[in-house]
C-alpha cells in the first residue's frame, strides 16, 4: 500500500514537473511569438486623428437632397449623438462584454470554441470570438486575411489600443467605420440608408436590424433574405434583454413587428442630372478628387426643384413637338413572332428596357405588338399586362422618306407597325384622348420615339447670377453632355441686341433711321464680296433701329455695324462675357461666332438688371465637414447682419442691405432702352407668339436662327428671371426649311414661363433716373407732339437731355471714328430743329428683385 502511495506521488510528481516544463517552455514560446508578431505592427496611434472618408452631399436651394458623392457612403457622428439604444444593440450583437476587457475577451474565445466544436458535428457555420476591439484592429490597421499571424498581430493590437483609448473613443471608431451593406459605412448612413431616419428616430427592431449587419451584410440583407434578417435581427433584440437593456415586453413587442424598409420620398429629394454634374465637376476642380469623393463636403447650390422640373418638362416637350414632325423613324428592333419561345421575348424586353441608350423616361415603357388591325395595335409589357395603341394617336407617324420629306398619311397601325416590333410607348396626351372612347381611354398608349434633336434650357436670376435651373438634354442618361455649358454654338440673330447696345452707346436712339436694304462688304483681295440677306430675302428701306430689332432684320443690323465700327461691337460682346475673344469680322454681329447658352443667357441677365455684372453661379455655399463655412457665393461684408443680440434692436427697422458691388457694364439708361425694344420683339416682332399665349404678361426677349436652321434659339426674361433655349442636333446639320427660333425654341420657353410665373405677380420692369418715355409713331419714330401719327403710337424711352431728329434719322457720323470701315450713304437730315427729351425729375420705377 505505501509503495502504491509512493508510486502515485511519484506520478504526479513527474506530471507536475512535466506541466510546469511545458509551461515554462509555453510562456517563453509565448513571449518568442509575441516578441516575433509584434515588430513591424502598423502605428496604431494614428486612430487618434481618425477622419474617415465621407460622403459630400449635395441640396438644391429649398434643402432637397440633389446628389452625393463617395467612395463609401458615411457620415461621421460622435459618440456622444449616437443614441444609446444603438450602441445597445451592436454592443449585444458583437461583444456583450464589450466595457468589462482588455481588448481580447477570453471567455468569448472559450465559449466559441465550444460552440464551434457542437456546430461542427452538427454540420452548422462556425461562430468568430473577436472583440468591438478586434474588428476596429482589423478594420483600420490589418488586412482581412484569414490566417494565424493576422489573429495574433490583431490580438497584441487589441489590447495595446485598448491600453491607450477609452472604451467610448473605441466604440466610437468602430460604429463609424463598420460596413453595413447597402453600400453604406457606420451607422448614421445605414440608418439613411434601410429606413430614412435619423438615428434617434430608430425603434428597438430597427437599432436591432442594424446590429444584425456586421457579422455578414449580404447573407443577412432584408430585401434578399428576408427570412435570414428576420431571425437575425430577432435574436439581436434577444441578447439586448439578456444584456438588461430591454424588457422580456419589449422584446416580445419588437419581435413580432415585420422588417419595414423605406427609401427616401419623393418629396425630399430634387431631381436635376445635368446640373448636379456641373456641380460635381466645379468641385474637383475647386477641391480635387479626394475632397469630393471622401471629405464630407456639404453644399448648398443654387437650385429650384420646382423650376427644374418646369424646365425639363418645357424642353421635353419643345424636342418632342420638333421631332413628331419630322415623321416616325420605325420600332427599336424587332423580334419574332410569339411562339415557342414565348419567354425568350420578355427577357430580351427587360434587357432593352434597362439599356441607358434608350433613354426612356419615367412614365416610358418599352411594349412589343403582337396584333394589328384597322382601329389599333394590341402591345404586351414585359409584366405581361396588355394594351392598345389606337390609330387616333398616330396621326404623326408618317414615315420619314428624306430629310424633311414625309412619307403618305398614316391611316391605319399596320401602315408603320407590325407584329414583333419593339415599341416605346407612353400616356396618352389630354388632346389625344378627345379621339378616344371610354373603353379605349383605359387601355390606351401613346406611340413615342426618342427625339434625334437635342437641346438644352436654363434659367438664372438676373440680380444675382444664381442659376435656378438647367437643363442640358433631353435626358442624362444617353450622355453627360451638357448642352447649356458645353455646346458652343453660333447664336445667330440672338446676339443682335448686343450689336443694337453698342449703337446706343454710340449716340443712336431706338428711333434712329437706317436703310434696310442690300448692302455689301469686301472680303479682301480675290475674295468676293459678303452680302448677307434678310430671312426673307425683302427690304423695308428706312427704319428704325426698334424696327430692325423687332423684325431681326440683317442688313440693318451690318450697316450699323458700318457705322459704328465693328470694333465697338466686339468690346460689346467681351464685356458682357459672350466671348473671351472675337474676330473683328462683319459677320460676328449676325451671331457667326460660337458661345454656349450660359454665357448668352448671363449676358441678357446684366441687360435685365440694368447693366451690372453678374457671374452665372450653381454653388451658393460649401460647409466642409465639420461645419466650418469653406465657400460663400456672396462674400459682401454685411457689418449689421451678423448680431450677437438682439437687445436694443428696433424691431420696426428695415432689415440691413450689404452694399451692392456689382461692376456697372452699361449705362442702366441704355440697358432701359434695350429692354423697352426687346419687350416690342415679345409683342409685334419674331416673338409675337408670347404676347398671344402669355397675353398682358411682361416679358421680352429675342429670337435666334443660324444660317440653314442648323442652330435655333429664345432668350427672354422678365423683370426677375432669364431662361434661354438652345435646339439643334448635336451633330450641326440643318432642322429644315421655315425652322427658325420662334417654331422650334420658343414654344419651350413659352412653356416654361406659363408654369415658373403662376402666381407671381406681373411686375413692369424698372425705370431707372434720367429715362423719358415719349409718344412715337411706331414706324417712323417721330414724336407725336412734333408730327401727327401715321400708325399704332407707342410709349418710347429716350435719355433725358438726349435729342431727337425730325423725322428720327441717323446722326451725323463722327469723321474721328477709326473704327469704321467702309463709307456708306446716309441718309440727309430733315432742316427741321431737333426735339429735346425733357429732364425727367420723376422718380425711378424701383424693386428688389430677386423672386426666385
Amino acid at each position: 500500500m505505501i509503495r502504491l502511495t509512493r508510486s502515485i506521488l511519484s506520478l504526479f510528481g513527474w506530471i507536475f514537473s512535466l506541466g510546469f516544463t511545458l509551461i515554462i517552455i509555453g510562456s517563453v514560446a509565448g513571449v518568442m511569438l509575441f516578441n516575433h508578431y509584434s515588430q513591424d505592427l502598423p502605428d496604431y496611434t494614428q486612430l487618434a486623428n481618425y477622419d474617415p472618408p465621407t460622403i459630400t452631399r449635395l441640396y438644391a436651394a429649398d434643402g432637397k437632397l440633389l446628389a452625393e458623392y463617395a467612395t463609401e457612403k458615411r457620415v461621421f457622428v460622435p459618440l456622444t449623438a449616437i443614441p444609446l439604444r444603438v450602441r445597445q444593440a451592436f454592443i449585444s450583437a458583437e461583444d456583450k462584454n464589450f466595457y468589462e476587457h482588455e481588448g481580447i475577451d477570453f471567455t468569448g474565445i472559450a465559449r466559441a470554441i465550444r460552440d464551434n466544436i457542437v456546430n461542427y458535428g452538427q454540420g452548422k457555420g462556425l461562430v468568430g470570438g473577436s472583440t468591438i476591439t478586434q474588428q476596429v484592429v482589423k478594420n483600420f490597421l490589418l488586412t482581412k486575411e484569414k490566417s494565424i499571424e493576422r489573429k495574433v498581430k490583431e490580438a497584441i493590437l487589441a489590447m495595446r489600443i485598448s491600453r491607450t483609448y477609452s472604451k467610448d473613443k473605441i466604440l466610437e471608431l468602430y460604429l463609424n467605420e463598420i460596413y453595413l451593406g447597402e453600400g453604406a459605412y457606420g451607422v448614421a448612413a445605414a440608418a439613411q440608408k434601410y429606413f430614412n431616419k435619423s438615428m434617434d428616430e430608430l425603434t428597438i427592431e430597427e437599432a436591432a436590424l442594424l446590429a444584425s449587419q456586421p457579422k455578414a451584410p449580404a447573407l443577412y440583407d432584408p430585401r434578399k433574405n428576408y427570412a435570414m434578417a428576420l431571425e437575425r435581427r430577432n435574436w439581436v433584440i434577444e441578447r439586448m434583454r439578456e444584456g438588461g437593456y430591454i424588457t422580456a415586453d419589449e422584446v416580445a413587442e419588437a419581435q413580432k413587428i415585420p422588417i419595414t424598409l423605406r427609401n427616401r420620398d419623393n418629396t425630399e429629394i430634387a431631381r436635376a442630372d445635368f446640373f448636379s454634374e456641373e456641380v460635381r465637376r466645379q468641385l474637383s476642380d475647386m477641391y480635387g478628387a479626394n475632397a469630393l469623393y471622401e471629405g464630407g463636403l456639404v453644399v448648398k447650390t443654387t437650385l429650384n426643384p420646382d423650376l427644374q422640373k418646369y424646365a425639363d418638362h418645357a424642353l421635353r416637350k419643345a424636342l418632342i413637338e420638333y421631332d413628331r414632325r419630322r415623321g416616325y423613324r420605325g420600332a427599336l428592333t424587332h423580334l419574332p413572332a410569339l411562339g415557342a419561345k414565348a419567354d425568350d421575348w420578355r427577357e430580351r424586353l427587360i434587357r432593352l428596357e434597362h439599356d441607358n441608350a434608350y433613354q426612356l423616361l419615367e412614365n416610358q415603357k418599352l411594349a412589343l405588338v403582337t396584333a394589328t388591325d384597322d382601329r389599333k395595335a394590341i402591345i404586351i409589357f414585359d409584366n405581361d399586362n396588355q394594351g392598345i395603341v389606337p390609330a387616333a394617336v398616330l396621326k404623326w407617324t408618317r414615315r420619314v422618306i428624306s430629310d424633311g420629306q414625309l412619307g403618305p398619311e398614316v391611316r391605319k397601325p399596320s401602315d408603320i407597325l407590325k407584329v414583333g416590333d419593339v415599341i416605346i410607348v407612353g400616356p396618352v396626351t389630354p388632346d389625344e384622348k378627345k379621339f378616344l372612347t371610354s373603353a379605349e381611354e383605359k387601355r390606351s398608349w401613346d406611340l413615342e420615339q426618342i427625339p434625334e434633336v437635342n437641346g438644352a434650357l436654363l434659367v438664372l436670376d438676373p440680380h444675382t447670377g444664381r442659376v435656378l435651373a438647367m437643363s442640358g438634354g433631353y435626358a442624362y442618361g444617353g450622355t453627360e453632355f451638357n448642352r447649356a455649358t458645353q455646346a458652343r454654338r453660333q447664336p445667330g440673330s440672338s446676339f443682335k441686341p448686343f450689336v443694337y447696345t453698342a449703337g446706343l452707346e454710340n449716340g443712336f436712339t431706338p428711333t434712329t433711321v437706317l436703310l434696310d436694304g442690300p448692302v455689301e462688304i469686301s472680303q479682301g483681295a480675290g475674295l468676293p464680296d459678303w452680302a448677307p440677306q434678310n430671312y426673307h430675302d425683302d427690304y423695308l428701306g428706312p427704319i428704325t433701329m426698334r424696327t430692325a430689332l423687332e423684325k431681326s432684320r440683317n442688313t440693318w443690323t451690318v450697316r450699323l455695324a458700318q457705322v459704328i465700327g465693328i470694333n465697338k461691337v466686339v468690346g460689346v460682346g467681351k464685356r458682357f462675357g459672350i466671348y473671351d475673344e472675337l474676330p473683328a469680322e462683319f459677320s460676328i454681329v449676325l451671331g457667326a461666332a460660337e458661345t454656349t447658352l450660359i454665357r448668352l443667357t448671363n449676358a441678357y441677365g446684366i441687360i435685365d438688371n440694368g447693366g451690372k455684372r453678374i457671374m452665372p453661379s450653381l454653388i451658393e455655399r460649401i460647409d466642409d465637414r465639420h461645419g466650418h463655412t469653406i465657400y460663400r457665393r456672396d462674400s459682401r461684408i454685411c457689418d449689421k447682419c451678423e448680431l450677437a443680440t438682439l437687445d436694443g434692436l428696433d424691431p420696426n427697422a428695415p432689415p440691413p442691405i450689404p452694399a451692392d458691388d456689382r461692376e456697372e457694364i452699361i449705362d442702366p439708361r441704355i440697358a432701359f432702352q434695350m429692354i423697352s425694344m426687346l419687350e416690342g420683339v415679345t409683342i409685334r416682332g419674331t416673338g409675337a407668339r408670347i404676347h398671344l399665349e402669355l397675353k398682358d404678361r411682361v416679358m421680352a426677349g429675342k429670337t435666334g436662327t443660324t444660317n440653314d436652321s442648323r442652330d435655333t434659339w429664345f432668350v427672354g426674361f422678365t423683370p426677375d428671371l432669364v431662361a434661354g433655349v438652345f435646339i439643334g442636333y448635336d451633330t450641326p446639320r440643318t432642322l429644315g426649311k421655315k425652322e427658325t427660333g420662334a417654331s422650334v425654341a420658343l414654344p419651350a420657353f413659352i412653356d416654361f414661363m406659363k408654369n415658373a410665373l403662376t402666381d407671381v405677380p406681373n411686375t413692369p420692369f424698372r425705370q431707372p433716373r434720367g429715362i423719358q418715355l415719349i409718344k412715337v409713331d411706331l414706324t417712323t419714330g417721330i414724336p407725336i407732339a412734333a408730327v401727327p401719327p401715321t400708325g399704332p403710337v407707342i410709349d418710347e424711352a429716350f435719355i433725358t437731355g438726349s435729342q431727337i431728329y425730325i423725322p428720327g434719322v441717323t446722326p451725323q457720323r463722327n469723321n474721328d471714328n477709326e473704327d469704321s470701315q467702309t463709307e456708306i450713304p446716309l441718309p440727309v437730315l430733315n432742316s427741321a430743329p431737333p426735339v429735346s427729351v425733357p429732364e425727367d425729375d420723376s422718380p425711378p420705377i424701383t424693386g428688389t428683385g430677386g423672386l426666385y
